[in-house]
């Protein structure tokens, strides 16, 4: 489990604000991050976009790109990612699509989940990971506790002030 605590305090030491843009975990990582008294300081905002069209209206996800590759996509969770620093006083952003479940298909099963990380000034990473059917709750539950280990490595990559 990611210790949120210290994840804030580096945030907090690089001056760096936080924002989240999640689809499948529907807040679940700004929960984490403003279950923790003081966090104001550092999380800027969440964006629980689960739908298209706020994913559209709220982050600036492209039709098209919606589209051409669907919601669970590297190209939707970067331009999430992206989205979130554009609309937000944050310098960076993760995001989240996936398949929770139960269901999904062929071509997208049930525990594909895609991650956006952007940060102010750096080439937006994205990735999928494959958590597969563990049920709905759980994948939730490794989305979320993944997207908080996205926000670590990347403070920890930061050169401090």
């Amino acid at each position: 489990m990611v210790n949120v605590p210290a994840l804030l305090d580096r945030a907090r030491a690089l001056g760096l604000r936080i924002a989240t843009a999640e689809s499948c975990t529907g807040g679940m990582v700004a929960a984490a991050l403003t279950d923790i008294s003081g966090s104001s300081d550092v999380v800027d905002r969440g964006f629980v976009t689960y739908s298209n069209a706020a994913k559209q209206d709220m982050l600036g996800v492209r039709a098209t790109t919606l589209e051409a590759v669907g919601a669970v996509s590297e190209d939707v969770a970067r331009e999430m990612a992206e989205g979130a620093l554009a609309h937000s006083a944050a310098q960076l952003a993760v995001s989240i699509t996936g398949i929770a479940g139960p269901g999904g298909s062929e071509f997208k099963p049930e525990g594909r989940v895609c991650f956006g990380l952007a940060a102010a000034g750096r080439e937006t990473l994205t990735e999928t990971v494959e958590f597969g059917a563990l049920g709905r709750s759980q994948v939730r539950e490794v989305a979320r506790d993944h997207a908080l280990t996205l926000l670590v490595q990347a403070l920890e990559a930061q050169d401090a002030p």
